[in-house]
């Protein structure tokens, strides 16, 4: 049984439920999920297990870039050391898989080789998103990922001007409220050998648990992991 490893925490998101909630939805699609507020844990699970999925479901960063962060700095503030930096990407470019739920796009802000690992990160001065509300998640109909899956709304947050590595395939696209911008939402990429998945989506339980959404994440896992993409498909 593969294992899907899953980093949380972090200020604003509700990852004390949610992190439990994608644990069981993972589980229900054959994992056995870990979950852990520390990253080296996680990275320590991951050095035993090079075949295992790693779940990045956090807002770790630095959080220098405004005053008003410094409450929180001192337990959610985080910097990636080299050799914290090398593990991960290791990790990936070895075949372990990836998957970034979310803030994840918004992490490891003093790591600039975050955005090649994971497809896409968030631009501090020009990255943005509107309040928590009415989100409209339009689906790519030939790709593998949600070929299949109906489009769909729930409540969440669309991550806006996102800086996105080449050769992403694009899965799906949000937009919030009644706004026809619809932003890349759902990607799939391949770093080394690892196969990585970021569905930007995913503020909370009641999101992650939305039925279309749910189906989707448990497909980007599987796929993430290595499972061929017909199976995939059928998930």
């Amino acid at each position: 049984m593969t294992q899907a490893l899953i980093y949380t925490g972090g200020i604003s998101h509700p990852f004390d439920d949610a992190a439990p909630t994608l644990a069981d939805i993972l589980i229900a699609a054959g994992f056995a999920s870990r979950v852990s507020f520390e990253l080296p844990e996680v990275l320590a699970w991951a050095e035993h297990d090079p075949a295992a999925l790693l779940v990045i479901y956090a807002l770790r960063w630095s959080m220098t870039q405004d005053p008003k962060y410094a409450p929180d700095r001192a337990r959610w503030g985080l910097a990636l050391p080299a050799d914290v930096r090398a593990a991960i990407a290791r990790h990936v470019a070895g075949g372990g898989g990836l998957l970034g739920i979310h803030t994840a796009s918004i992490c490891f802000d003093d790591w600039p080789g975050w955005r090649d690992v994971l497809g896409g990160a968030w631009q501090w001065g020009k990255s943005f998103h509107p309040l928590l509300g009415p989100v409209s998640a339009r689906l790519n109909v030939e790709h593998f990922l949600t070929r299949g899956l109906p489009d769909f709304t729930l409540i969440d947050e669309v991550y806006s001007e996102l800086q996105l590595a080449p050769g992403i395939d694009i899965a799906g696209w949000a937009s919030a409220g009644a706004s026809s911008d619809f932003q890349p939402a759902i990607w799939t990429y391949q770093y080394g050998a690892g196969r990585v998945v970021y569905d930007s989506l995913g503020h909370d339980s009641a999101s992650l648990q939305h039925p279309v959404h749910r189906r989707l994440l448990q497909r980007a896992a599987l796929w993430a992991s290595g499972t061929p993409d017909h199976i995939v498909e059928a998930a």
